[in-house]
């Protein structure tokens, strides 16, 4: 089972709270591993405007204005851009299943500095990182759920919405979760 352009959902009563009601973007699944973007995880007050002056990319006030993301907890110093395929740096840009790219270099944020780039973009901070098996072990024990990615709910929908938005697309009341697993 390849997961790559698939939403996965965290169940209610995950132990590791950086993944508390995440809703995670998996770019790359393969036997090695997993590799995703947190789409859901406000950083706090840190913009992109803070993220450009601290690489020292100049901006303007028609510069893009957005939040930045919690992505994950593997690489917190790293970013990455998750985003429509109106944009692509051919060399540079993993596209991943459902019209997703992801861009991790300079250029793409040098293009939201100057108010171009994609139409639809997440920037964030860090990602989830699972090793060989990890991830197939975690939802054998009921730890996610998975869908298929919708860029309406990945771009769209408020960051406290996205949880609830990706459980309601499956038809799973968030309300009728447990965080028991039951096995028959």
């Amino acid at each position: 089972m390849n997961l790559t352009g698939k939403l996965l959902i965290a169940m209610p009563g995950m132990g590791d709270p950086r993944f508390d009601k995440s809703v995670v973007l998996i770019c790359a699944h393969s036997a090695e591993g997993a590799m995703g973007l947190i789409v859901n995880k406000p950083t706090g007050e840190v913009e992109l405007s803070d993220m450009l002056e601290q690489l020292s990319i100049s901006h303007g006030p028609e510069s893009r204005q957005m939040n930045v993301r919690f992505g994950g907890p593997v690489e917190t110093g790293r970013g990455f851009v998750l985003h429509s395929l109106d944009y692509v740096s051919f060399v540079n840009t993993l596209k991943v299943e459902g019209g997703f790219g992801m861009t991790a270099t300079l250029d793409i944020l040098e293009e939201l500095a100057r108010g171009h780039g994609p139409e639809r973009a997440l920037v964030v901070i860090g990602y989830a990182g699972w090793g060989p098996g990890q991830l197939e072990g975690e939802l054998a024990q009921n730890a996610w759920l998975t869908c298929d990615a919708d860029m309406r709910l990945v771009f769209d929908l408020p960051d406290n919405a996205k949880w609830d938005g990706a459980l309601r697309s499956m038809g799973i009341s968030p309300l009728l979760l447990s965080s028991e697993a039951g096995h028959a």
